[in-house]
């Protein structure tokens, strides 16, 4: 049994397709398209496409989306073609259940590279389309990053400014060039939403943007008006988003369970950018998208599949909860001791005493004193889903080397915000922090490479792994002392953590802690031990 093959067997064993004429939806979507999305992973496919699905479903929508790929193109060709775009969404419920579902609600996929030329002109004629609405994106953080640690313009992106519209290499160079055939097509208004799993992200999109037009501008590539049109809210919205489900890896047990059902397209498919993907994606059921309702051109009827649209200051709190408190930054907690104490899971991770206890006071002892309540969504019930079934879930098989990907990127927010919201309060201080504190620890311990065996294990990829790593060249296990001068160009770093931990006064004790977990073999876990030893019952 194949994905292309629509056969009666399908919904015998349980797996729901698409109610609608998908040959319509294609023809509908082709001449007048609305939604076009940038990023093909397993987000993309187990979140949006899936609640496009439902209103195509009920009858609520008559178009489907298109998706692009402007970084890993392997994914289009090894995902998206050989299946005409359809995908198997097996949706992992913490009862035990699984629910399988094809999606057919993508209808054309496309490499976001100029050197295709069949590819970008079919880019370029999207975005000269006035019935064009809305362009999203799930590229990861640092998609939108045009800087280094240092705050220098990446070579790439020098080159981009220099070069012009004509091979854009950066994902944002390429946007700010497609966005270019829209406004000399009349400037149509357009609503960019990036639904990436950041802070803030709709401002990420919106500066990076605004820098390559800057910069075209500057140097006579693109006019004044240009940089006008994309600067204009009621031209060209940048809306805040929250985004929240776990779309792991697809997992063995899964594929093992759909080939014994007779569904033969389960080929673990690993890119060149080692990406890993299959024509099936495995996700949780819980799911969250809230999106600040600001589209110049219109919008398809999203809220009629779940997904919550309101103001902006109401994201900006969803957001806050979210990711500065109730979900991410115990993720990044359990990713980075998972590895150091060698898990497999997060799940696993769970029913670990010190990890467990370790992320509930993060969460609820120094996180959630600082949370506002966004209203739409209730920190207390969120935080207890996310700590009672969404980590603990068997069936979920995410990995903390997977969360521990880009981690240099997502500490700002993770942890930085609440350390900052602190800083800022009558009512709390910095220094009653402990926790926190000692995960960052935990993380320069990490980037050792080194886990409480003593044995070495793989890094998660992180654009900024090589320049950490070399802080730390000469530490070793069993070091008595380490010199203020390692940790200091990391701990001080504000585009790490978002201010500079020495000048709000933990930088020496995380220093502290990160001496107590080289003590030696072990020591990871008798620190953990030890800090978390006079619990006081905040669970």
């Amino acid at each position: 049994m194949k994905l292309i093959n629509y056969e009666e067997t399908w919904a015998k064993l349980g797996y729901q397709l698409p109610k609608y004429s998908r040959d319509q939806i294609k023809n509908n979507t082709k001449s007048n398209p609305t939604w076009i999305h940038f990023g093909a992973g397993n987000i993309f496919r187990g979140f949006p496409a899936a609640a496009l699905q439902k209103l195509l479903d009920e009858g609520l929508y008559d178009k489907g989306v298109i998706v692009s790929e402007g970084f890993d193109y392997e994914i289009i060709h090894k995902a998206y073609h050989p299946y005409e775009d359809l995908s198997l969404l097996v949706l992992l419920k913490a009862d035990g259940s699984i629910e399988k579902k094809v999606i057919g609600s993508v209808v054309e996929s496309l490499v976001a590279d100029p050197e295709s030329q069949v590819d970008w002109s079919r880019l370029k004629e999207i975005f000269q389309n006035t019935s064009l609405q809305m362009v999203s994106f799930t590229i990861t953080e640092k998609g939108y990053g045009l800087k280094d640690s240092k705050g220098e313009f990446l070579e790439i992106v020098q080159k981009d400014f220099e070069a012009g519209m004509e091979n854009p290499v950066h994902i944002m160079g390429k946007m700010t060039a497609l966005l270019y055939e829209r406004y000399q097509s009349g400037a149509v208004p357009i609503a960019l939403v990036s639904m990436d799993n950041c802070s803030h992200n709709g401002d990420k999109l919106h500066d990076a943007m605004i820098a390559y037009a800057s910069q075209w501008c500057e140097k006579k590539i693109v006019p004044q008006e240009f940089l006008n049109y994309i600067s204009n809210s009621d031209k060209v919205s940048f809306p805040l988003t929250m985004i929240d489900k776990i779309t792991p890896r697809p997992d063995d047990n899964v594929k093992k369970m759909l080939e014994q059902e007779g569904f033969e397209d389960t080929e673990l498919i690993i890119t060149g950018k080692n990406t890993y993907t299959a024509a099936f994606v495995n996700a949780e059921e819980t799911e969250y998208l809230v999106i600040e309702d600001a589209f110049p051109n219109g919008r398809p009827p999203l809220e009629k599949a779940g997904i919550l649209f309101t103001d902006r200051q109401t994201v900006d709190r969803v957001e806050k909860m979210k990711v500065c408190t109730c979900l991410n930054p115990l993720h990044t907690a359990l990713a980075i001791f998972g590895c150091l104490l060698s898990y497999q899971t997060i799940w696993e991770e769970m029913r670990d005493t010190e990890l467990n206890e370790l992320v509930h006071r993060i969460g609820y002892q120094e996180g959630m004193p600082v949370v506002i309540n966004p209203g739409v969504l209730d920190p207390m019930e969120f935080i207890g889903a996310v700590l009672n079934l969404r980590l603990p879930n068997p069936f979920m098989p995410d990995a903390p080397s997977r969360i521990a990907t880009d981690t240099s990127q997502k500490i700002p927010v993770r942890f930085g915000e609440t350390i900052k919201a602190y800083q800022n309060s009558s009512d709390h201080k910095v220094s009653d922090l402990v926790y926190i504190p000692l995960t960052i620890a935990g993380w320069c311990r990490y980037l050792m490479g080194i886990d409480d065996n003593g044995n070495d294990f793989p890094l998660s990829p992180d654009p900024m792994l090589q320049e950490l790593q070399g802080y730390l060249g000469g530490v070793n296990l069993g070091d008595e002392e380490v010199s203020s001068e390692v940790l200091s160009p990391i701990l001080s770093n504000e585009k790490i953590f978002g201010v500079n931990l020495y000048e709000v006064g933990i930088g020496k004790r995380i220093e502290g802690m990160f001496v107590e977990l080289i003590e030696g073999k072990g020591a990871i876990r008798a620190t953990l031990k030890r800090y978390l030893s006079s619990y006081d019952n905040a669970k």
